[in-house]
């Protein structure tokens, strides 16, 4: 009976990918899927790994994973990346992935107040695995207990490929940031079966403050910053709110976050929704190491063995010379620990 509800559930996942875009629990940990406009706000260069496993008990869920790499150009104030997602959903193997490269622009409206726009080319493949699928017509068996489908939808099935755009702006200093980004502008379509299935527009609003913490028990010799902040995204007929704070304490980095709409009356048919999330992590000069577990507090609840996800990022200096470093001064990087 648990095998047959694990297939109901993985079945269901496989097609609610249709609608909403995969997710990173850790989103500042993936800055460049979550705005382009992130792209090059940091002195160095960025690489960073993302690896989330969604839901692993339930018919393999959904395993996603990014690449990124982003260089600020500052003598032309702007920065350039590269963003790489796939992503593999249920237990018919649909798989994603996404080629994406990146521009950001930056504007100094003051000494310390920084404008940056972003725009996200990309082009994408999609496809799944026809030997894991099951059509209506093979469950009834023969002799040798296996029928051959003439479901016209086996024929029609096939590889889905689409160009991607997306933009997005962000505001920042060293203490505060407020972004939003419009990802999937074009509706590409998405469908393996040769008909239309555009991809809704994807709308993230996001912001976050940084609050240094250098009195009562904090105050030492480390570094104490605690940072609040939120991320709100719609697409299509989904919303989501994900609010939560960071405590870093060099170099400890410690996270929690709810994932959900508690004034929200349905969402017992957005299974995204309602999580709580643990972040546990490490920054060190030149990399930084995170991995979060969340909590599914849904109606699917543990059944689903919660989200699994690491992070890795890697910083490498770039050499400049003195006119550039002062440069650099007026592009302060919007995070939590910097």
């Amino acid at each position: 009976m648990m095998r047959f509800f694990y297939c109901i559930i993985g079945i269901f996942s496989t097609f609610c990918v249709l609608a909403q875009d995969p997710e990173f629990s850790q989103y500042y940990m993936a800055p460049l899927y979550l705005n382009p406009a992130f792209t090059g706000t940091t002195n160095d260069h960025r690489f960073i790994a993302n690896y989330r496993n969604q839901w692993p008990n339930v018919a393999q869920g959904y395993v996603t994973t990014a690449l990124s790499y982003d260089y600020n150009l500052n003598q032309y104030n702007s920065g350039v990346g590269f963003l790489v997602t796939m992503d593999k959903a249920g237990t018919a193997g649909m798989k994603s992935s996404q080629f994406n490269f990146l521009y950001s622009y930056k504007l100094n409206i003051s000494n310390k107040w920084v404008i940056s726009s972003g725009l996200s080319f990309g082009y994408a493949f999609r496809t799944i695995d026809l030997n894991k699928l099951i059509f209506a017509d093979q469950l009834q068996f023969d002799s040798k207990g296996n029928v051959p489908s003439d479901d016209p939808a086996l024929f029609n099935l096939g590889m889905a490929h689409y160009f991607d755009f997306n933009a997005g702006m962000l505001a920042y200093n060293k203490s505060f940031w407020f972004g939003i980004a419009a990802s999937h502008m074009n509706q590409p379509n998405r469908s393996l079966l040769n008909q239309e299935a555009p991809l809704p527009v994807k709308t993230t609003i996001h912001g976050g403050v940084r609050i240094p913490l250098s009195r009562g028990p904090f105050k030492r010799a480390h570094q104490a910053v605690l940072s609040p902040s939120f991320v709100y995204k719609r697409q299509g007929k989904f919303d989501q709110l994900d609010i939560g704070t960071y405590l870093y304490y060099d170099p400890i980095v410690l996270g929690v976050w709810y994932r959900g709409i508690p004034i929200e009356q349905d969402v017992k048919s957005n299974l995204s929704q309602d999580a709580v999330v643990l972040v546990l992590g490490f920054q060190l000069p030149k990399v930084e190491i995170m991995y979060s577990y969340d909590f599914t507090v849904s109606e699917l609840g543990p059944v689903s063995g919660g989200t699994h996800e690491v992070a890795l990022k890697y910083k490498l200096a770039i050499q400049t010379n003195s006119h550039a470093k002062k440069r650099e001064k007026l592009i302060p990087c919007p995070t939590f620990n910097h």
